[in-house]
């Protein structure tokens, strides 16, 4: 039997008619995970309406999977104290990423309601820098020694296995906590009960607990790996890093690196369900930026203002160049952020990028540049046909080296590659390559 999925707009008009009963009977049908997916769109109100209805276990499961975001508007709405239990049914990782959202007040309020050991494993989380491993990794395991036998190892994991995010990949450590390698849940069910760990293990793939979490998610995914220890700086085994959070972080990044180089910053929520103001605010610093930036532009259109009183055509072609240059540097940013995001290039490889984005902007610029020549030399004259083909073959030379090595320098100085986004890229060949067809028109036609 198909079913079909329940739409955000179908629970809010239940809710908009009062009929409670049928919109209960309705996420009665649906699994905890449907819901959290269904209640990330929905308003403030209409959620935590909904989110009542549930019951008690599922109202667990649901707000688990929910946004950080629509996890701060339920608090606000149902009261600190209601929500109390469901922050501590929360994996330490996912509570550091709520109360990087909550007012503080609000955050020392429920942080203040968890239990000792909870309290201690969300403060070990928060300690580490936003962005970081640590920050991402739980902070609850299963751990097994090196002198453990299959059998210890296997009732080590029963014991504890329910209050952990993952077993099936089990640290092993030696006596004073240092990692000496990993084993799988697999080897160790099919394994002699009485073999040492110390010859089931694997060689580990680790990661400090302050490396990049983007990094880490990266490799995670790429290999497979369902699980990496995450070490302190003595080697201790202090949390893992799981295939989840790798997908999750991911799919964060993604999501900020599409905004931003659309000039924005990440709403972190539904567009539906974002105020305007969270949209404005999202928008309205890279608006100021590329304004400040775009004056470069006017500048200079007003050092280059005789020459265009000289000749009115060439400011029929401003567009047509400045167009060509900002999507030549946006193509090349967007190629080489890519590369450096799965690990293709990194900054000492700057030379090379230069060598090839030069080669790659003078062929565009051959092609595109005959293309102009003919064009403008059929609408006008050969003498303005030669300014716009030489034009468009430095601009695109240009546009591709300086798009290309703008991520290398953003990553080689620690600045999100992304935050180099495609209007900047833009702007910045606007005003270069005014600057290179002004000089070239005034050497070609004398002016």
């Amino acid at each position: 039997m198909v079913t079909h999925a329940v739409r955000p707009h179908q629970v809010k008009e239940l809710i908009a008619r009062g009929e409670l009963a049928e919109l209960t009977d309705l996420i009665a049908t649906m699994p905890p995970g449907e819901i959290a997916a269904v209640g990330n769109r929905l308003p403030r109100r209409q959620a935590s309406i909904a989110f009542r209805l549930l019951p008690k276990d599922v109202a667990l499961q649901v707000f688990e999977d929910l946004s950080p975001k629509v996890q701060y508007r339920l608090i606000e709405q149902l009261g600190t104290s209601e929500v109390g239990e469901f922050f501590g049914s929360l994996d330490p990782d996912d509570r550091a990423e709520l109360l990087d959202e909550l007012p503080a007040p609000v955050a020392h309020d429920l942080v203040a309601s968890l239990e000792r050991s909870e309290r201690e494993a969300t403060g070990l989380v928060l300690g580490f820098p936003a962005g970081s491993v640590g920050r991402r990794m739980s902070p609850e395991i299963v751990h097994a020694y090196t002198d453990d036998s299959a059998a210890a190892a296997l009732d080590r994991v029963t014991e504890v296995g329910h209050q952990v995010e993952t077993i099936y990949m089990v640290p092993v450590v030696d006596r004073d906590h240092v990692l000496a390698g990993v084993v799988s849940l697999r080897d160790l069910l099919l394994a002699d009960p009485d073999t040492l760990l110390s010859s089931l293990m694997r060689t580990p793939i680790s990661a400090a607990a302050s490396d990049d979490a983007e990094q880490t998610a990266l490799l995670c995914v790429e290999r497979g790996i369902l699980a990496i220890p995450v070490l302190d700086s003595e080697r201790h085994v202090i949390g893992v890093f799981t295939l989840d959070d790798a997908v999750e972080v991911m799919s964060q990044a993604r999501d900020e690196d599409q905004a931003r180089a659309g000039a924005s910053e990440p709403l972190n929520e539904p567009y539906l369900v974002a105020s305007v103001l969270s949209i404005t605010r999202s928008r309205i610093v890279w608006l100021f930026v590329l304004a400040v930036s775009a004056i470069l532009t006017v500048n200079v259109l007003e050092i280059f203002e005789a020459t265009l009183d000289q000749m009115v055509a060439l400011a029929l072609f401003i567009p047509l160049l400045t167009g060509i240059g900002g999507n030549t540097g946006s193509q090349a940013a967007v190629t080489v952020t890519r590369a450096l995001a799965v690990d293709e290039v990194s900054p000492r490889d700057v030379a090379i990028v230069v060598g090839k984005e030069l080669r790659v902007g003078l062929t565009l610029g051959v092609l595109l540049g005959l293309v102009g020549f003919g064009v403008a030399s059929l609408a006008y004259d050969m003498d303005i046909g030669a300014v716009i083909g030489l034009t468009i073959l430095s601009i695109c030379t240009m546009a591709a080296t300086v798009g290309g090595v703008m991520p290398l320098i953003a990553k080689s100085i620690g600045v999100d590659p992304a935050v180099f986004s495609t209007p900047f890229i833009s702007t910045f060949c606007d005003a270069t390559g005014l600057i290179i067809y002004f000089s070239i028109a005034k050497a070609v036609l004398g002016i």
